[in-house]
């Protein structure tokens, strides 16, 4: 029950009331004052309750966290594997995980499946949610251990830089993995790092500095 009229001596004690029913706050109440209620004339008759109509405010979606889960849940709905999508929300992102039967079915060749979904919920979403965050699909800990995984690419790479004297570069990857290798080595002053090729999938090249 979402919708509720109340009756009560004063209109502030029909909200009181409205609040303790719908176990919300006023802030979450729209209210609506039916009868403000009159006094009893010399004390003994006449008197009317006040009457208010209180409803339960709609959450508003302003991250687009909600469109996001529904956007995936209506994507893995056309793959033959019972699923469950669990969303949680950051001051950078919003990530979607998706709970499977951990085949590795939804993950793909290198996370490409993964990846596609992500590709699709930001699309659809950012039609309604300009200004929303980043969102992140992930599933089984895939996008932790790719994470743990190219760190410690970017690591063994800058070394290998750093020896030959001469640039190296990664294989293709996804906008996601280049912002890792970048961050993981943004604070090593012997390096530059730079993405190159076009497309989505780019190469991370990893340069000496000159001099």
């Amino acid at each position: 029950m979402s919708t509720i009229e109340v009756e009560a001596k004063t209109v502030e004690e029909a909200i009181s009331q409205a609040c303790e029913q719908l176990e919300k706050t006023q802030d979450q109440l729209d209210i609506e004052v039916i009868s403000s209620g009159s006094s009893k004339m010399f004390g003994i008759m006449g008197g009317k309750k006040a009457k208010i109509k209180a409803a339960i405010k709609e959450e508003k979606d302003q991250g687009g966290i909600l469109e996001a889960k529904e956007v995936l849940e209506n994507i893995l709905k056309r793959f033959d594997t019972d699923t469950l999508v669990e969303s949680s929300e950051d001051d950078e992102c919003i990530t979607l995980n998706i709970k499977g039967d951990g085949s590795g079915i939804l993950i793909g060749r290198k996370g490409q499946t993964l990846d596609a979904f992500q590709y699709l919920v930001n699309k659809i979403v950012r039609r309604t949610v300009r200004d929303g965050k980043q969102i992140v699909v992930d599933t089984e800990g895939y996008r932790q251990r790719r994470r743990d995984a190219l760190i410690d690419l970017a690591k063994r790479l800058s070394e290998k830089a750093k020896t030959k004297g001469a640039p190296v570069s990664t294989s293709p990857l996804n906008p996601f993995e280049r912002r890792i290798i970048h961050l993981a080595l943004q604070d090593d002053t012997e390096l530059t790092t730079k993405s190159i090729d076009e497309g989505s999938y780019r190469r991370v090249v990893i340069s000496p500095q000159k001099g």
